[in-house]
């Protein structure tokens, strides 16, 4: 398993959660970004810089997974064919998205950006939490622990 990180709009707070992760468990991880940003100096953690463009990220992701590894995200198209292509998607607050329950995330999703296009002001989410943090902490750490038993 590998962690993919879509870096571009991961809170900091959840970054630190995973670096810490990633250099505890030895397990590869890669951040997927269109800007430079800095990351501890271990061999297992790398950065990926994207050009700039819609789904450019989103993309690359997609094209480099392999069935099993874990993608961390928000974007609920990118958790979509994650999960599509044999993956795992687990977002910032601590979701982790399914086969049974990103059709309907997908299905919410678009109504509110309906709503959005036809000029209804729906707010974007809440801060992140010390909860969303705790949840988040405790569901990668689900993960990762049942990785390294197989």
């Amino acid at each position: 398993m590998k962690i993919w990180v879509d870096a571009d709009a991961c809170p900091v707070v959840i970054k630190e959660i995973l670096f810490r992760a990633a250099q505890r468990t030895q397990i590869a991880m890669t951040l997927v970004a269109n800007h430079s940003m800095r990351i501890p100096p271990a061999k297992n953690i790398t950065m990926l810089q994207v050009s700039s463009g819609f789904d450019v990220a989103d993309d690359e992701i997609v094209k480099r997974l392999q069935q099993n590894d874990l993608v961390i995200t928000a974007d609920i198209p990118l958790a979509a064919e994650v999960i599509e292509k044999g993956g795992q998607a687990l977002n910032p607050r601590g979701e982790l998205y399914t086969e049974s329950n990103i059709r309907a995330r997908l299905n919410i999703r678009d109504f509110m950006d309906t709503m959005r296009a036809s000029g209804i002001q729906t707010g974007g989410p809440p801060a992140i939490s010390q909860g969303d943090r705790q949840n988040f902490a405790n569901e990668l750490d689900k993960i990762l622990t049942k990785t390294l038993k197989t």
